[in-house]
C-alpha cells in the first residue's frame, strides 16, 4: 500500500534544487539584461554617429568620418572606404584608416587598390559580407607587399539615390573575435545614413556653386579707369545661406571723373542679393544723371529707394575722384559704412575718417555731407575696393 501511495505522489523539489533553478533563471535574466543594455548602447552610439556624419559639409570630411565612425562603433583596428569609378567596376578613391605611418607608406607605394580579390567580390555582389579568414575566401588573391596582415573582414555597400556609391570595409576587431550579426546590422544601418549624408553634401555643393555663380553675375566687371588702376576681390561665403548683399562698383564718368562705391545690404539671403542689384543699378543711373557731390547722390538714392522699393537697410561709401590743378581731388560720403582707405603712390596708406552718417533706409531727412581730400599726382592713383 505504501509503495502504491508513493507512485501516485511525485517527489517535491528539495531546497538545493530550488536554489539551482533560481541561479539558472537569474543568470538567464542577467544575460538578457546585459544584451539589452549592450543593444541600447550600440543604438545610442549609432544615433550619435549619424548626427556627427550629418554635421560635415565637405565630401572628403564626410568620407573620413564614415570610416572612423564605423571603426569606433564596431571596435576595429582597420577601416576603409572605396569609392567606385563611373563604370562601377573599379575604385577611383580609397580612404584607409588605422594604418601606421610605415603601413601607409607601403600601401601608397602599391597604389590605389584595383578592386580585385575580396574587395572586388563586394563590388560585384553588393550584399553585406562577413569573412572570418580572408585568405580562405574563394575570391582572395592575397595582399600586396607591405600590406598589414588582416584576417577578418566586414564589408557593406553604400547606396546613394539607388546606386552603389562605394563600399565600407572593416577589419580586425580589437577583441580578436570574428565579426558577428550585430556588427553587420550596425554597419548596414550606418551605411544607410552615410548614403544620405553623401547625397546631402553633394546637394549642398551644387547649391553653393550655384549661389556663388549667381553672386558673381550680380557683381560688375571693373572698366578701364585710366589714368587710374582698380582691382576688386570677391571671396564667396562658405555656405549658400550666406549669399548676401555685399557689392562694389567703379564707374567712369565724363571729364576724367571716376566714381567708386562699396556697400552692403543687410541680410544674407536671395532677398538681400536682389536688393543689392537694384540699389547698385539705381546708384549708377544717378551718377550718370547728376554731377552732384557724393553726399547729394546718396541723399537722392536714399529717397528713391524709399519711394519705389522695400529694400532693407543698406550701408555704403561713395567716392568721386576728379582732376584739380596739378593733382586730384577725392570727395566721399558714407552712409554708415566703414571708412575708406586711401592708397597713393609714395605715400602711406591713410584711413579717411568723417561723420559716418546713417545707413540708407533709416531717415531720408538727415543731411549727408561730402568730405574732400587732395590726392597727389602723378597717376596712376590706385583704389582697391574690396567686398
Amino acid at each position: 500500500m505504501s509503495g502504491s501511495r508513493e507512485g501516485r505522489h511525485p517527489r517535491h523539489p528539495t531546497l538545493p534544487d530550488l536554489h539551482s533553478r533560481l541561479r539558472t533563471e537569474l543568470g538567464r535574466i542577467d544575460e538578457q539584461l546585459r544584451g539589452l543594455l549592450s543593444t541600447m548602447d550600440r543604438l545610442q552610439g549609432l544615433l550619435d554617429a549619424v548626427v556627427a556624419i550629418s554635421r560635415e559639409v565637405e565630401l572628403p570630411a564626410v568620407l573620413h568620418r564614415i570610416v572612423t565612425t564605423a571603426m569606433e562603433l564596431v571596435g576595429t583596428r582597420y577601416g576603409a572606404l572605396g569609392v567606385l569609378n563611373r563604370s562601377g567596376e573599379g575604385l577611383e578613391q580609397f580612404i584607409a584608416e588605422g594604418l601606421s605611418e610605415q603601413e601607409r607608406r607601403a600601401v601608397e607605394v602599391s597604389g590605389l587598390p584595383r578592386g580585385l580579390g575580396v574587395l572586388g567580390h563586394l563590388i560585384r555582389y553588393p550584399e553585406p559580407l562577413r569573412v572570418d579568414e580572408i585568405t580562405a575566401h574563394p575570391s582572395s588573391v592575397g595582399f600586396p607587399s607591405g600590406h598589414p596582415p588582416m584576417r577578418t573582414l566586414l564589408g557593406v555597400a553604400i547606396n546613394v539615390r539607388g546606386e552603389i556609391y562605394g563600399d565600407l570595409y572593416l577589419s580586425e576587431r580589437l577583441d580578436g573575435q570574428p565579426f558577428d550579426r550585430h556588427d553587420e546590422n550596425v554597419v548596414v544601418a550606418l551605411a544607410s545614413a552615410a548614403g544620405i549624408a553623401i547625397e546631402n553634401v553633394r546637394l549642398f555643393e551644387r547649391i553653393r556653386i550655384d549661389a556663388e555663380q549667381f553672386q558673381r553675375l550680380l557683381l560688375p566687371t571693373l572698366p578701364d579707369l585710366r589714368p587710374f588702376t582698380a582691382a576688386a576681390i570677391y571671396r564667396p561665403a562658405a555656405e549658400p545661406s550666406q549669399l548676401g548683399g555685399d557689392w562694389y562698383d567703379a564707374v567712369q564718368l565724363p571729364d576724367d571723373v571716376v566714381a567708386v562705391v562699396i556697400g552692403d545690404v543687410v541680410g544674407h539671403d536671395l532677398q538681400a542679393a536682389a536688393a543689392m542689384a537694384s540699389t547698385r543699378n539705381m546708384l549708377r543711373a544717378l551718377l550718370f544723371d547728376h554731377r552732384n557731390p557724393p553726399g547729394a547722390v546718396l541723399t537722392q538714392l536714399d529717397r528713391t529707394l524709399e519711394a519705389i522699393t522695400s529694400n532693407p537697410v543698406t550701408t555704403t561709401t561713395l567716392a568721386r575722384i576728379e582732376p584739380e590743378g596739378a593733382g586730384w581731388r577725392l570727395r566721399w560720403s558714407t552712409a554708415g559704412h566703414v571708412p575708406p582707405l586711401l592708397i597713393a603712390p609714395g605715400h602711406r596708406a591713410e584711413l579717411l575718417y568723417s561723420e559716418p552718417g546713417l545707413p540708407l533706409g533709416v531717415d531720408t531727412g538727415q543731411p549727408r555731407p561730402s568730405t574732400p581730400v587732395c590726392c597727389p599726382r602723378p597717376p596712376p592713383w590706385s583704389s582697391s575696393p574690396t567686398a
